[in-house]
């Protein structure tokens, strides 16, 4: 029963859109409805500039991190239980409720679980995101092929319980990503 409660809180948590909020009351104005219409930091930065793109990302950050660790260190979950949280934060946060599905892309969610169970992999993230600046790709598609290393890179080093979580999460990020923008 623990393990559902934790799934039902985590979706929920995903569902608090950082972008989302900071355009309904700060800015006054619905995120989805400008610019690309995605309710993610890029639209928001891209939007309303570096403070609400920052805002959105710590917020966003946040949502990801209390449940995951929550989980992780207040409770003794089967270790597959991370793996289910994870997906229910970033099925939230991809298809938020409240909003009728339309939320972010997921990327922010991915690098917050990075954050909490592999930060050194942040570091590989980074030097790929950078290399693809120096040679002149997009931080988009350089972003999003740092982010499809991952789960290979847990596979090659054995970390087979990241590697099924950060797949998954791949694959919804990539579905998010579908239409562009």
């Amino acid at each position: 029963m623990t393990v559902i409660l934790f799934h039902v809180f985590a979706y929920l948590s995903g569902c608090i859109n950082g972008a989302y909020c900071i355009s309904r009351f700060i800015y006054k104005q619905d995120i989805r409805s400008l610019g690309s219409g995605n309710a993610g930091a890029r639209n928001a930065g891209r939007n309303f500039g570096s403070i609400a793109f920052v805002g959105t990302v710590v917020v966003d950050t946040l949502k990801t991190i209390i449940p995951l660790a929550i989980a992780l260190y207040l409770f003794e979950l089967p270790d597959w239980a991370f793996i289910g949280i994870g997906v229910s934060i970033m099925v939230g946060h991809i298809w938020p409720v409240h909003l009728k599905g339309q939320g972010g892309k997921g990327v922010v969610v991915y690098l917050a679980l990075l954050l909490i169970l592999a930060p050194y992999v942040l570091l590989l993230i980074g030097a790929i995101v950078g290399l693809g600046k120096l040679v002149g790709i997009s931080s988009k598609y350089s972003g999003l092929t740092a982010l499809s290393i991952v789960p290979f890179a847990f596979l090659i080093f054995t970390y087979f319980k990241l590697s099924v979580l950060f797949f998954i999460l791949l694959g919804l990020v990539l579905f998010a990503h579908r239409k562009g923008s």
